[in-house]
């Protein structure tokens, strides 16, 4: 398990990634971003996987637990909890596989996008 808060879940995947030696591929379609944060992103330029997302955690299970921790958590009043990708064999690296149905590699992040406000 992991907290995204800082460098988001596009940090976190890149730890897994090298941790497993695996590749993570992400799924655009199941991660729970805002509208709200999309618009703010685009007009910024930021990247909302990159972004601190406080108040979240990130956990690696096996593919046969993943699915019933996620309802169980949404059971307990946690909305948002889904699956949002798999570790699957490949090249240490995160992969975004794109509602249009495309693929980009989200790259390590080298700095801070946003400066720490506490």
């Amino acid at each position: 398990m992991r907290d995204p808060t800082r460098g988001g879940v596009a940090t976190v995947a890149h730890d897994m990634a090298s941790v497993t030696g695996a590749t993570v591929r992400l799924f655009e379609k199941d991660l729970p971003v805002r509208q709200e944060v999309w618009g703010v992103c685009e007009i910024l330029g930021y990247d909302p996987y990159y972004l601190a997302s406080e108040g979240r955690v990130v956990a690696a299970l096996s593919p046969d637990a993943a699915e019933p921790a996620a309802a169980m958590l949404q059971r307990l009043g946690f909305h948002d909890a889904c699956v949002i990708g798999v570790i699957e064999p490949g090249p240490p690296r995160v992969v975004l596989h794109t509602s249009l149905g495309g693929e980009r590699i989200l790259p390590e992040l080298e700095e801070d996008p946003l400066p720490r406000i506490c």
